[in-house]
């Protein structure tokens, strides 16, 4: 009996401790939904040769022993494709003759080359992705012209994917806005990759839009004519011939018209055929002719990129992750972040890295792809892709690499528990974007045409403190104002800011219908209705939400509730919070504010402590810190719901890096 006693002691007591730690654990978990850490993945690029397995082998071990997490196999062209453009000049010199060894694509030896590759993941526990079909954008060998991208007033008109596995044989890209195109494009693909899905769970990634972006006006399929008169009761055909650059309500319904076509025919379709597969659908949906946060918000692992991007548009994405309750928002980091292309390869610094990851943490970034690792034969480290940074056997930063992934993977842990915190709702300017066309031409690019892309915005200063959101009428519908909040997903916001010049009459209406509830709205200006056949309505609703008391273009007025930082100056952040009520904010280091594309080398030297007196309101307390950043150094602060805050280990200090001159980079590639 004493022994049976005393068992059951120890029983009670250790089910005390577990009950007693029980939220702490909950907080810190690993959350495996989708990948088995938080280790940075990187994207594999395999070049059109013949790919063999013990090579496979060896540069998988490689990246498990550098503390990478996963891959991303996306098959490109043969090496010698791009030889004449970037690999005759010095440093890399190197000759890259043709080559006819590859495995057949989407062969039986394909298949089987990359069956065996997930296996290998899977037995050393690295996560595998793939892309969905070779390269980018969607393209496909069995696409015929019935099939492929469209383009008002040419008939003869093609797209072709000129970098695929298959070169010299090019590849259609697929008609967009058509689902039967999607599919067939799909239908070969799906039993090559087959046997590869088995095993863990892997994602299927598509890139960013890539369409040729001068022909976003002209983006057309059979029967839009058709059903755009029916939409919007007029005739869009005088208007296309004479070309929609001036007429921007007519482009204005054009683009609505266009953003559910390409909904419908791919976004929607891609999302299906990935679950149908067993697969999760990892997605950019950068450029696309849409409001891209209603687009992210519909697959199951959203990405952003930079640094071909601002840092700072990755708030769009982690905003429409919030809102549509998705906890990972996933990154293509380190894209060409010194220029486009080549520059710096093999020469990179991993304190600069540091202050481009720093940024994308601090706009809501936790899941990271590097871009990234080239197919490198054991013995052999000469192949690189040409639009990169260079991860991979003999690069410049492969002595730091295993600490620097450490650091990696400790801060998007981190940055995963909990839920994303903001008080404030910031309206998406996209309907000003539509109406605005193109971008000016020094901020156009290849593959950047039009404002609608949302490239270059930024959230208003005057809510910085806030830790502001975007959202867009799309969430406005889905969210309901309750207990004195504005609750949408995972966001609870205190007020909604609105500063444009339009807004589409549906988001209008249902900013008046929360603001009848008692939702504060900060209007900044009086905006105007886009679109060519305008509402009687609009004007008396802009009328009834000027008139409500609790609308002001007076932002202090509009908002009651403290921001959740202030001071004088404040880093840019992100925060997060526990189910217990425990604030996890990330500050990130001063350098990576307003980080702009591109970098240069050594830009990220620091030689000086900088201090920020910072006050941080959570749980209805006020606490004031001084909060030093050492050199390189980002701050992750924890603040428990008794207002007790302190610091956590993300500690990691890169080499000093070199500082070189800085070359200004063109815009216009």
């Amino acid at each position: 009996m004493k022994l049976r006693r005393i068992l059951i002691a120890i029983a009670v007591i250790s089910s005390g401790f577990i009950a007693c730690n029980s939220t702490h654990e909950t907080e810190t978990e690993q959350r495996t939904e989708f990948y088995p850490t938080t280790k940075p993945c990187t994207r594999w690029w395999w070049f059109a040769t013949e790919i063999k397995k013990p090579d496979i082998k060896y540069q998988l071990d490689w990246a498990k022993k550098n503390n990478f997490g996963g891959v991303e196999i996306a098959w490109v062209y043969p090496l010698y494709r791009y030889a004449d453009m970037i690999y005759k000049h010095p440093p890399h010199n190197h000759i890259y003759p043709p080559d006819s060894s590859a495995q057949e694509w989407l062969s039986p030896e394909w298949s089987d080359v990359v069956t065996y590759t997930k296996r290998y993941c899977d037995s050393i526990g690295l996560a595998c992705d793939f892309t969905f079909g070779s390269a980018w954008p969607v393209a496909g060998s069995n696409i015929d012209p019935k099939h492929g991208t469209m383009i008002y007033g040419d008939t003869a008109f093609r797209q072709w994917l000129t970098f695929a596995w298959t070169w010299p044989e090019n590849q259609l890209v697929i008609n967009h806005l058509d689902s039967n195109a999607f599919n067939l494009f799909a239908e070969p693909i799906v039993p090559a990759l087959k046997e590869a899905l088995k095993g863990s769970k892997s994602a299927l990634f598509t890139d960013s839009w890539e369409i040729k972006m001068n022909f976003t006006n002209k983006i057309w399929t059979p029967g839009f004519e058709k059903s755009f008169q029916e939409t919007f009761g007029y005739d869009i055909v005088p208007y296309m011939e004479k070309g929609l650059d001036s007429f921007p309500d007519v482009r204005y319904d054009y683009m609505l018209h266009i953003e559910q076509y390409v909904t419908d025919g791919f976004y929607k379709p891609y999302v299906r055929k990935c679950n149908e597969m067993d697969a999760w659908s990892r997605v950019q949906c950068l450029a696309a002719p849409a409001d891209i946060m209603t687009l992210y918000g519909m697959v199951d692992i959203p990405e952003t990129e930079a640094m071909l991007n601002n840092p700072n548009f990755s708030r769009i994405v982690s905003s429409s992750a919030c809102l549509a309750s998705k906890y990972l928002v996933s990154s293509e980091t380190f894209t060409c972040m010194y220029g486009f292309p080549s520059t710096n390869i093999r020469d990179e610094q991993t304190a600069d890295l540091k202050l481009v990851a720093d940024a994308l943490f601090a706009q809501g970034v936790n899941h990271h792809f590097y871009h990234g690792m080239p197919y490198n034969p054991k013995g052999s480290d000469s192949i690189e892709f040409f639009a990169t940074t260079y991860f991979g056997p003999g690069g410049s930063l492969e002595p730091e690499l295993p600490e620097f992934n450490k650091y990696m993977e400790t801060v998007s842990g981190k940055m995963q528990r909990g839920k994303t915190q903001s008080r404030v709702a910031v309206y998406l300017p996209y309907e000003d974007g539509v109406m605005k066309g193109a971008y000016p031409p020094e901020r156009r690019r290849v593959w950047v045409w039009g404002e609608y892309e949302m490239r270059y915005i930024e959230t208003p200063d005057e809510v910085e403190g806030y830790n502001p959101l975007w959202i867009n009428k799309h969430y406005l519908n889905e969210a309901q104002f309750t207990d004195g909040k504005l609750t949408v997903g995972d966001a609870q916001f205190s007020s909604l800011y609105v500063d444009v010049t339009y807004i589409d009459i549906s988001g209008l209406r249902r900013i008046v219908d929360l603001a009848r509830e008692g939702l504060p709205v900060c209007l900044k200006r009086d905006p105007r209705q886009p679109g060519k056949v305008k509402s009687d309505e609009f004007e008396t609703l802009l009328a009834e939400l000027n008139a409500m008391p609790h609308v002001n273009a007076d932002f202090e007025s509009v908002m009651k509730e403290k921001p959740l930082i202030s001071g004088d100056r404040i880093p840019a952040y992100w925060c997060r919070k526990g189910s217990d009520g425990t604030h996890y904010i990330f500050l990130a280091q001063s350098l990576a504010k307003d980080l702009k594309y591109p970098i240069y080398s050594g830009m990220s030297y620091m030689d000086s402590t900088e201090t920020y007196d910072l006050s941080f309101h959570v749980n209805g307390k006020t606490i004031k810190e001084e909060v030093k950043f050492e050199p390189y150094q980002s701050v992750m602060i924890r603040i428990s719901p008794s207002g007790k805050l302190s610091y956590e280990d993300i500690k990691y200090v890169p080499k000093d890096p070199k500082i070189k001159p800085r070359v200004p980079q063109k815009m216009n590639f």
